[in-house]
């Protein structure tokens, strides 16, 4: 049985860019139906950067969390972005976010991971262990999203996405407090690695090759292979999860999973046999905000107190790779 390990999620903060987009909005946008965005994607409203960066949502995502746990940006030795798409090439969006926090003459290392729509998930995981070892103090993690590279003409993956950014404090749990992570686990099945991805601007197709291969430079889902994939591979992962920790889904308060989109996340919902109110959702106001999907969600049980401190919740996502992974912790 593995040992828990005594991590605290201190406080979170979100933002939302300020341009709101309705799905009559993007109807009419992309010359579609009335109530077919409802229909298909079921995406309601979501938001779209309007002059704001990826690292400025991210720092202000990062002061609501600050400004929650009472803390200035001098209290976190570490700040982590766990981000899908950076802001730019070089440097990480770290870098980026901690000089928009003025903290840019501070010395605190800053550095990114990326597991695409898992990066959150993978950077609590990974860190949780630095902080328990006492090479952190106070970590400060951030996901931040701009859905560049949409396809356009695929209607079926365009209505799906939001922007926006969500952040997390994570310390050491003081004596007394039941704070805990209990386990986490992350698979990866490359045979699925096509199924989710954008080929361009890394080193394999640079930039300079677009206007030759624009289609490079596109994001492409095949989402019904995507689910498929999902319900094989997620009840015998949750079994390898759950067990080692003598635990079953009806223990959870409340799953919060990566909202990739709703008509997979019922679906989902209903094969892993999870009641609707202990299910987070917030993909029909938000749409899919990919690796700030779950610290959003996150945010939004905290906020709405459908979690409180003690209860045992559920972090649980997929990726492009295709990877999935789960945290059970109690917060």
């Amino acid at each position: 049985i593995p040992m828990p390990m005594r991590i605290k999620i201190l406080a979170t903060g979100k933002y939302l860019p300020k341009n709101r987009v309705t799905a009559a909005d993007l109807e009419e946008r992309l010359g579609l139906e009335t109530g077919w965005i409802a229909k298909k994607s079921g995406v309601m409203v979501r938001h779209f950067v309007e002059g704001e960066t990826a690292s400025q949502m991210g720092a202000f995502a990062a002061s609501e969390a600050l400004h929650g746990a009472g803390l200035g940006i001098e209290d976190i030795d570490c700040l982590v972005c766990t981000s899908s798409v950076p802001e730019q090439a070089i440097p990480c969006t770290a870098a980026l976010v901690q000089q928009q926090l003025g903290a840019g003459e501070s010395g605190i290392p800053a550095f990114d991971l990326n597991a695409t729509c898992l990066s959150f998930l993978c950077g609590l995981d990974t860190l949780s262990y630095l902080v328990a070892a006492g090479r952190y103090r106070r970590v400060l993690l951030i996901a931040t999203e701009v859905t560049t590279g949409m396809n356009w003409s695929d209607k079926e993956s365009c209505t799906l996405f939001g922007d926006g950014a969500a952040a997390v404090i994570i310390e050491s749990s003081p004596e007394g407090e039941r704070s805990e992570i209990l386990a986490a686990r992350i698979e990866t099945y490359s045979h699925g690695a096509a199924l989710s991805e954008c080929r361009g601007a890394g080193n394999k197709h640079h930039p300079k090759q677009y206007f030759d291969n624009p289609e490079f430079f596109l994001f492409t889902m095949q989402g019904r292979a995507l689910y498929r994939l999902s319900a094989q591979i997620l009840p015998t992962f949750l079994e390898r999860l759950l067990q080692p920790i003598q635990c079953t889904l009806e223990d959870m308060k409340m799953v919060i999973p990566h909202q990739a989109s709703l008509m997979a996340m019922r679906l989902i919902r209903k094969h892993l046999g999870v009641r609707e109110e202990r299910w987070m959702t917030i993909a029909h106001n938000h749409g899919n905000t990919v690796a700030a999907s779950i610290p959003m969600a996150l945010h939004e049980a905290v906020v709405q107190k459908k979690i409180r401190r003690g209860d045992r919740i559920l972090l649980l996502g997929t990726a492009a790779g295709f990877s999935v992974g789960g945290i059970v912790l109690v917060y």
